[in-house]
């Protein structure tokens, strides 16, 4: 006698509801999965290769949005030549650099007046005289720069206090521009010299002590920024000449890893590259704009924070530093460290900050403060971590989710303040950042994440990763026992080739590794303080334009360098 198949199954009303949930979940999970935010095969070809290599020599690479065929964007607009270009008079609306809310218009005249007020001081001569900038990041500084460019006056920059003494020794600047709170020590240097026949011209920024001002010797005159600027301001302005985009403006001193002191000439066209690859570290879809906030660990004496900040400038965001960038200090317990406390308590009275630009004990102490407060709901946190991170490993990040509006947005507040609501956009630089720190960063932050390596003698990013590049690389761990993450390919404007590779190892399909090399528009012409007299008209590094960048890097298959020791 057949039976139906009814009769071996018996469901009732609860079955078939948890089969219905079963399905849509499948489903879901299925048909709604997030989708990549960029194409993988983006993300698998990030250089273009040199079709030819010479022996003991990688191939040379370039970004793949640029290509072999292509031009280097050396400017960041068509109309933007020198420094002062970046200053655009089209843009009137004010915003906030440092502590003072300004227009364009009114940073063009700041400029100006202080350039003729120290001119008509008859001690300072144009394309002949020299000026050091002793000053920490400030608006002063970014006023005296333009200054001094305009007028083709060379002004000197130290990445370091300590390089204060062996620079004067090697070569007297007509001026120095410093704070007040500096003037005392730089008195003091300047009697132990000896040379009490040589006058010396100093600006002061701030108002120095009666005490300081009483020690003032015969030879040396100290002018007041504020007075020169208001001096010149009263009077009509005085012009120069147009620089040329090749002419120098400045030179960076430095310090070498083996303790050697060397500096960066930088040329107008240098910082205009600088600048055009600072702002293609943002997809074109979420671009820098007027409504950003920039703020920075890179101190402006160095090329690359320089460059940050006239990109800021140029695009006419709000900017200002955090306290640790700072150079020069009062007391050596002023020295702030690299942690997260300094980006909670702005020291300035900017909009909340939308775009950083820090160094990697920044992102290591954010990461951990984060998720350090976000594991307090340790049975929530261990949902949140395993769904951000399945996210993240189909290659889609956000800040929106669920478990960001439940968890991690409380963490962040807790660490970054008001700003945790208002940042976009990621940028780390300057340092060592082990590879164990990135899915944590991601799941922290849940914004774009740039990794780069940058060099003293280069105004942009040497390395860049994508900001939207998700990936996770097996690493190989150095000397020390870390493993650098990934920084991606080479920026826009650079090309970059290893050297002392194995051939043999390559030519069996292995990833050349070796010196990395790099040359392009934004890489500075070095200088030796040993031979440095004047700036020599040489226009070149090299024969060929390279730069020992003194790093060691492996390039990966999809064509993203890491770096090792």
């Amino acid at each position: 006698m057949p039976f139906a198949v009814a009769d071996y199954l018996l469901t009732d009303d609860l079955t078939i509801l948890l089969a219905l949930i079963a399905a849509t979940v499948f489903l879901i999970n299925n048909l709604y999965k997030p989708q990549p935010l960029v194409h993988p095969i983006l993300l698998g070809r990030q250089s273009d290769v040199g079709r030819a290599r010479n022996p003991g020599e990688s191939a040379v690479y370039r970004n793949y949005g640029t290509g072999l065929a292509g031009r280097f964007p050396v400017r960041p607009g068509k109309e933007v030549h020198i420094l002062a270009d970046f200053v655009r008079p089209e843009i009137d609306d004010p915003r906030t650099l440092w502590s003072t809310k300004l227009t364009n218009s009114h940073l063009q005249d700041r400029a100006a007046a202080f350039g003729t007020g120290l001119l008509r001081t008859g001690r300072i001569q144009t394309q002949t005289s020299s000026v050091l900038l002793l000053l920490n990041d400030c608006l002063e500084f970014i006023v005296a720069d333009l200054a001094l460019a305009s007028h083709s006056i060379n002004s000197i920059t130290l990445t370091s206090a300590k390089l204060l003494t062996p620079v004067l020794e090697a070569h007297t600047p007509a001026a120095i521009i410093t704070h007040a709170f500096l003037l005392p020590p730089l008195l003091e240097h300047i009697y132990e010299s000896g040379d009490r026949n040589k006058e010396h011209v100093i600006v002061v920024v701030g108002e120095p002590t009666p005490q300081a001002m009483a020690s003032v010797a015969s030879n040396v005159k100290v002018y007041k920024f504020a007075e020169l600027e208001h001096q010149g301001s009263k009077v009509e302005k005085i012009f120069s000449p147009l620089p040329k985009p090749s002419d120098p403006f400045s030179i960076s001193f430095y310090e070498t890893e083996a303790g050697h002191i060397q500096g960066a000439q930088l040329t107008h066209e240098n910082i205009t590259a600088g600048v055009a690859a600072v702002k293609a570290l943002f997809p074109a879809s979420n671009a820098l704009s007027q409504l950003d906030t920039i703020v920075s660990a890179h101190s402006m004496s160095t090329p690359f924070g320089r460059a940050i900040a006239y990109a800021a400038i140029y695009e006419g965001t709000s900017f200002a530093n955090i306290p640790s960038s700072e150079i020069y200090h009062a007391d050596e317990n002023d020295i702030k460290a690299e942690d997260a406390k300094v980006l909670a308590t702005r020291k300035y009275p900017i909009p909340s900050p939308t775009v950083l630009f820090l160094k990697p004990g920044h992102l290591n102490s954010l990461v951990s403060g984060i998720l350090t407060t976000a594991k307090s709901s340790w049975f929530l946190y261990n949902f949140a971590w395993r769904h951000k991170t399945a996210g993240i490993a189909d290659g889609f990040l956000t800040n929106q989710s669920l478990w960001d509006r439940l968890l991690f947005d409380g963490a962040r507040i807790k660490v970054l303040g008001n700003a945790a609501a208002a940042v976009r956009a990621v940028i780390v630089s300057g340092g060592h950042l082990d590879s164990e720190i990135l899915t944590p960063a991601r799941v922290a932050l849940s914004v774009p994440f740039v990794n780069a390596f940058t060099h003293p003698l280069v105004a942009a990013p040497v390395l860049a990763s994508h900001p939207l590049d998700l990936q996770d690389f097996p690493t190989q761990s150095d000397d020390k026992g870390r493993a650098s993450a990934h920084t991606g390919p080479p920026g826009v404007n650079v090309e970059i080739k290893l050297v002392g590779v194995d051939d043999a190892s390559v030519e069996n399909g292995a990833d050349p590794a070796g010196q990395m090399l790099v040359r392009g528009p934004p890489v500075c012409k070095k200088i030796n303080l040993e031979d440095y007299v004047h700036v020599p008209d040489s226009p070149s590094t090299s024969e060929d334009g390279w730069i020992n960048t003194d790093a060691k890097a492996k390039v990966q298959t999809n064509g993203s360098f890491q770096l090792y020791t």
